[in-house]
């Protein structure tokens, strides 16, 4: 326990953490029993919007895009709290993740739970999900049709969750739900008024893994992301 306390306190320290708030307050929000929300269905009625209404409506086997024939293992929805107050949103599942059907669980997702941990959450007071929820061939980018058959699913997940921020990761993410050609570099860093939650885009954990020194710029969004959530910016 010792050993991966002090892994955690490197990490920490090469993000540039300086200190963890003890305040258990804002972390508690996280908590919070989930608001009934209603949509109406096509006769007019009011029905219940949900995650799992979301998750059934899409199927274990979609087929609403040409990736059902090119490989995929299995549809990966999302994982998390179902009224997270933060939400990650990647680009799309990779291999690992169509095996298990649960995003960011490879080398990527571990690093983005220690992400996570620095600004003193958990993957299960989060959620994350992807803008497309099946594993494109050879881990390509999503192509535009096969984009726009899924985004609705993820503009759903956002309007149920209803988080305070959301994180889109790496320039794939960030460009689809700004609608933008911009660069990651020229979008990280700065606040976005979104379906009226506050998305703050940053570089997607591989690109960590591949650019280290790159950590400090992720660790300065994260802090504007602490401070969104404690009410301090």
């Amino acid at each position: 326990m010792s050993r991966e306390i002090a892994d955690h306190l490197r990490y920490y320290a090469e993000l540039g953490v300086t200190g963890l708030s003890r305040d258990a307050k804002w972390r508690a929000r996280a908590d919070a029993v989930p608001e009934v929300r209603l949509k109406a269905d096509a006769t007019g009625q009011s029905a219940t919007e949900s995650l799992d209404l979301i998750e059934t409506e899409i199927g274990p086997a979609c087929t609403r895009c040409k990736l059902c024939t090119l490989g995929r293992t299995q549809v990966v929805f999302g994982v998390g709290h179902p009224k997270a107050r933060l939400m990650f949103v990647g680009e799309a599942p990779g291999e690992e993740e169509d095996e298990r059907g649960e995003p960011f669980v490879g080398r990527s997702g571990q690093l983005l739970t220690k992400i996570i941990e620095a600004i003193g959450l958990s993957r299960e007071q989060v959620y994350i999900a992807n803008v497309i929820k099946c594993r494109p061939p050879n881990n390509r980018n999503p192509e535009p049709d096969e984009v726009a058959a899924c985004e609705p699913y993820l503009f759903r997940q956002i309007d149920v969750i209803n988080p305070t921020v959301i994180v889109p990761l790496g320039k794939f993410a960030a460009q689809c739900l700004l609608k933008t050609t911009d660069p990651i570099t020229k979008l990280r860093g700065r606040r976005f008024d979104y379906r009226g939650t506050t998305l703050i885009p940053t570089f997607h954990p591989a690109y960590l893994l591949r650019n280290p020194s790159a950590k400090r710029e992720v660790w300065d969004d994260m802090k504007l992301v602490r401070a969104i959530l404690q009410g301090d910016a």
